[in-house]
């Protein structure tokens, strides 16, 4: 009895046993399987993010692939001469307004015309004298009759000397006789004075030239009487001295200083004619807030008074940003360049331009030099397009 409890609580612990093993192998079986399916998805991951990466590098190069390649410029900044650009017109800079200077009358010629050169005191235009010319005869004509009134009340003194010593005139005779003879020289004198007087008028009659100079201007006629209401009736600009009168912003004003150099071209031609600053104004316009500069300069036919001209100023050197003039695009809102950012895609970026010089174009502001700038097919980009960038030497 005792030997059939002891076999069975035997085997109640074998099928204990058995259950246990039977519970350990599936539970290792489950892991396993968790295990290889953990592996199983990792690879399908790594297979994926392989497959994605390869394309993407394969459509990147296929991109870098086919972007153009564009030349680029890395300016720098250089020294180059500060400009200031201006307009205005021409005057004469001594202009001189010739009228009547005598009595006038009857113009009977002109003898010049407008762009003629003349020299101090050449006559311009003959006064009709043949009246005043009579009456210069008339006081020549009197000054030989005092001479002879003269020389007579002379000998007539010189014959009363010889007798005051015989007693037969007196003293008191002699006294009037040397009056006589003093007031018909005194006479003689004033005969003398007003013939010289008619004739310096006379010299007056005829327009003549101040000073030597450029005729701008001619307002008279023959046949028209003149007179001292008459007013201009030429117009000469001294020495042929021109000069430009330059209107210009009140900060460019205060960069410019007499002595400054200056170009200036008229409209209509291409003639660059060296100037000098030789005033500023001492006044700004309240309503433009502009100031005007007379620039000094040489005689030209080019030049006309009342005319329209530009003008470049030099005003001393800085330090900017020096460009092909293939680089600098000009648009509806201004001048502007192509740069290449670091992605090597095309953006725009507006400047202002300065100087124009042989070497390139200036740049006032907008670039710091360090930028990689479209030097060549600007037109034919657009700002967002991919690029391969071919950095070219500055020859600067």
């Amino acid at each position: 009895m005792n030997y059939e409890r002891k076999v069975d609580v035997m085997d109640s612990l074998a099928g204990t046993q058995s259950f246990y093993e039977d519970a350990g192998d599936s539970r290792r079986k489950r892991t396993w399987l968790i295990v290889a399916l953990v592996l199983i998805a990792l690879a399908l991951a790594a297979t994926y993010y392989a497959f994605t990466s390869g394309k993407a590098a394969a459509d990147a190069d296929a991109g870098t692939a086919a972007a153009p390649n564009v030349t680029v410029i890395i300016p720098g900044r250089v020294s180059v001469e500060a400009a200031i650009s201006a307009n205005g017109t021409i005057a004469a800079r001594r202009e001189m307004p010739v009228g009547v200077a005598g009595e006038g009358g009857q113009v009977l010629r002109v003898l010049v015309e407008p762009g003629q050169w003349v020299g101090a005191g050449q006559t311009l235009a003959v006064i009709d004298r043949s009246v005043q010319a009579q009456q210069a005869a008339s006081l020549a004509a009197s000054i030989r009759v005092a001479q002879a009134d003269a020389k007579l009340a002379q000998a007539e003194l010189e014959r009363a000397q010889a007798l005051v010593g015989r007693g037969f005139i007196s003293k008191a005779d002699m006294d009037r006789k040397r009056a006589t003879r003093d007031a018909a020289n005194a006479r003689v004198r004033v005969a003398q004075a007003q013939y010289a007087e008619a004739t310096a008028r006379n010299e007056r009659l005829n327009i003549v030239a101040p000073a030597a100079g450029l005729v701008l201007t001619r307002d008279v006629e023959p046949g028209q009487i003149v007179g001292a209401g008459s007013g201009v009736l030429f117009r000469i600009t001294r020495d042929g001295e021109m000069e430009m009168l330059a209107q210009m912003a009140e900060a460019d004003l205060a960069r410019v200083n007499v002595g400054t150099r200056a170009t200036i071209t008229p409209v209509g031609s291409n003639l660059n004619i060296a100037g000098q600053v030789w005033q500023k104004s001492p006044v700004i316009n309240m309503e433009t807030r502009q100031g005007t500069v007379r620039i000094a300069i040489p005689y030209s036919e080019a030049l006309r008074p009342g005319g329209f001209a530009d003008a470049r100023l030099i005003a001393g050197t800085a330090e900017a940003p020096l460009l092909p003039e293939s680089a600098v695009q000009s648009g509806v809102e201004g001048n502007f360049v192509l740069v290449v950012d670091a992605n090597n895609t095309v953006q725009r970026r507006p400047v202002k331009v300065g100087t124009v010089t042989d070497g390139g174009v200036s740049i006032a502001s907008g670039l710091t030099g360090t930028e990689k700038v479209v030097a060549l097919a600007g037109a034919f980009l657009n700002p967002g397009d991919k690029v391969k960038p071919v950095v070219q030497k500055s020859s600067q």
